[in-house]
């Protein structure tokens, strides 16, 4: 670790000034009717920016179009509805209270809320509850086709965290239903010219003029031509940034690089090391695996997840009596069972395979813990538990659990070749999504104005940790309800009397410096691919930044990461050229954006010496191993501002103050 890029320094406060004051209940109607409106007519005059197609992008690309902005938009697959949106399978929370099982929008908003660790805004976090009540209404009239009890009214089950069924879904394929409502609209804007889309195409870096984010260079991957577009204003639905850790289970093509080159040019990065670690994957099976494959929560409703009671027990898991089996999750919090959160559901699954009870083949050589921490690594450890159906096939019966899952039975009979009807499915904890973020105020802006950030490229609504099914609740509801409000109000307020065009200094300058950091990446010509270097971020940063972290751990990568950056740069081997379809310099260009972002993560997990959320320190637990916040020192949103590569960030601090769900030790025992 450079002495220069540990040694942060703390510039002044960032404030949320679009909030409005008043009860928390009363805050969006109130900015709704405060943001200025554009004229229909003017809004033909005005040219959006939208970079990704997912449940965020789609819906708010669809939308603005609607309301009659010109609308240019961007996603790197081949079509819109290849977005990972798509890869989402269990549900969307909604305080419709169907069940009349005591849920509300109140009861939503202090589950989110408390599910984050409290490391969230409440006024977003009770946005989001009043919208989603919205949000499924408008999926049902789009023909979203959910799943629905005998009578004929939508059906709801339950998700981790929470003690009512508010989870709305469409068999295993929720995501993919969801997206196909929002491409329809979008399909429909396309068709009328109000969208102009650019597919197989990626978005390389921002155009920043006169202070306001004016457009954006891009990369055709077919041809290879890097082009620039303008703009009145940028929107981010770009994701995540998990495919960081190598591993995830993440679409392989999923990136950092549209919100990280945003943040070089100026915008804050929040809470980058509050990361998901998803507790329902598949194991990892070996060094020849690129990605893993995550099993919806879902299953937790009806599914039991155990491990055998004696350490290194290798028999078969129909061969070991109910006695001997250790039903821990129910065990150790009786109120939630196997639906905690996905924090402690995944901690609690790597606290038994350390202790020996892991089940299936050995797991991976790096530990998911932490240098200097109790986890006995490599070697026979197994990392797998078991997810049971035993009890519910029995209860239920087997057409009913097909009827409900077996689409998800299916997908994990065809990666591992075993019956989950028969034997009961191992699962391993894996890198989902990434709480972290471009920091925005309550419009979803960014500190450069005239750029937006929504759905999981910005940080607003999860805190430490995100609830199950709130993903896509939360990309919608950005989408479709807050984005095409508060964007008005930029607009309205923000005329752009001039167009900005190819020829302007400073779109000369960024287009220069694009096509010189990927004519570098084509000139070094050494020895190792892109992939390779990635591989060895990933497995540092998953030992070291993963599921538990202390600070010796974090100042060794913290150490590391700068060696590997030089040697990237040395040893860097992209054949071909720029001038054509090249999948290992679309790789290599996103490796140099991992190598800074993963530097960042490492500083900020250094610097919250304290454990929320999916931010496990090991120095900072309960006596019974959970995590323990330092609310005194650390109830803040931690938002990084861009100096140079290598050099110390500038830290600016949110203070998150809650009125309405007051911090308390999180309990679901």
């Amino acid at each position: 670790m450079t002495a220069e890029y540990a040694d942060y320094t703390t510039g002044e406060p960032v404030v949320d000034a679009k909030a409005p004051e008043g009860p928390v209940n009363e805050r969006w109607d109130t900015r709704r009717f405060e943001a200025k409106l554009v004229n229909p007519a003017n809004r033909r005059k005005h040219t959006v920016i939208v970079v990704g197609t997912g449940l965020a992008g789609g819906s708010a690309g669809a939308t603005l179009a609607e309301q009659g902005y010109h609308v240019v938009q961007f996603c790197y697959q081949d079509s819109p509805r290849r977005a990972h949106s798509i890869a989402a399978q269990g549900g969307i929370n909604a305080a419709k209270n169907y069940r009349n099982d005591g849920d509300s929008i109140h009861r939503l908003f202090y589950d989110t809320v408390k599910g984050g660790d409290f490391r969230a805004r409440e006024s977003n976090v009770h946005r989001l509850a009043q919208i989603s009540v919205e949000i499924i209404d408008q999926c049902v009239a789009q023909g979203v086709p959910f799943a629905r009890e005998y009578g004929g009214l939508l059906d709801t089950r339950s998700f981790g965290g929470v003690q009512v069924s508010r989870t709305f879904y469409a068999r295993g394929q929720t995501g993919q239903q969801l997206l196909l409502g929002a491409y329809q609209a979008l399909s429909r804007q396309i068709a009328a010219g109000n969208i102009e889309m650019h597919p197989r195409t990626e978005m390389l870096d921002l155009i920043v003029v006169d202070g306001r984010a004016r457009g954006i260079v891009a990369r055709d991957l077919i041809t290879g031509r890097i082009d620039t577009y303008f703009a009145d204003a940028v929107v981010l639905a770009s994701g995540g940034y998990g495919n960081v850790f190598y591993l995830s289970t993440n679409a392989m093509n999923s990136n950092a690089t549209a919100i990280w080159r945003a943040h070089r040019r100026g915008a804050y990065f929040a809470n980058p090391c509050f990361t998901q670690i998803h507790p329902t994957c598949i194991p990892r099976t070996g060094e020849h695996q690129s990605k893993l494959t995550l099993m919806s929560e879902s299953l937790r409703n009806d599914g039991r997840i155990w491990v055998p009671k004696a350490k290194g027990d290798q028999r078969p898991a129909n061969e070991i009596p109910e006695d001997e089996r250790d039903y821990y999750l129910e065990r150790i919090y009786p109120s939630f069972g196997n639906l905690v959160p996905r924090d402690i559901a995944s901690r609690a699954a790597k606290n038994v395979c350390d202790e020996g009870r892991g089940v299936g083949p050995g797991g991976q050589n790096q530990r998911g813990g932490a240098e200097g921490s109790s986890v006995e690594g490599g070697g026979g450890r197994r990392e797998g538990v078991y997810l049971d159906f035993a009890d519910a096939i029995r209860r239920m019966g087997r057409k009913a659990v097909e009827a409900k899952y077996g689409n998800l039975f299916d997908m994990y009979q065809r990666i591992t070749d075993e019956d989950p009807y028969e034997v009961p499915m191992r699962i391993y904890p894996a890198v989902h999504y990434t709480m972290g973020g471009l920091w925005v105020d309550y419009d979803l802006h960014t500190t450069i104005p005239g750029l937006f950030a929504i759905g999981e490229a910005n940080f607003s609504d999860h805190g430490a940790n995100r609830l199950g099914a709130s993903a896509l609740m939360q990309g919608l509801a950005d989408g479709y309800f807050v984005l095409p409000s508060t964007i008005n109000d930029y607009l309205a307020r923000n005329p752009h009397h001039e167009k900005v065009s190819a020829e302007h200094p400073v779109v000369q300058e960024v287009l220069a410096e694009t096509e010189d950091r990927l004519s570098l990446l084509l000139a070094v010509d050494g020895d190792r691919t892109p992939d390779s270097f990635h591989r060895e971020l990933g497995e540092l940063m998953w030992e070291f930044c993963g599921m538990a972290r202390t600070e010796t751990g974090l100042r060794k990568a913290l150490e590391r990461i700068p060696q590997i950056r030089e040697e990237f740069w040395r040893r860097i081997k992209v054949p071909g050229t720029g001038e054509e379809f090249n999948q290992s310099l679309e790789k290599a260009n996103r490796v140099v954006d991992y190598l800074e972002l993963a530097e960042l993560m490492c500083l900020d997990a250094l610097h919250r010496a304290e454990s929320c959320g999916g931010h496990f320190r090991e120095e900072s637990q309960t006596p019974d191993g959970e995590a323990e916040r330092k609310d005194e020192e650390f109830s803040y949103a931690a938002a990084w501002e861009f100096t140079a590569t290598g050099d110390a960030p500038v830290l600016h601090k949110e203070d998150l103050v809650f009125e309405y769900v007051h911090p308390t030790q999180r309990s679901y025992a």
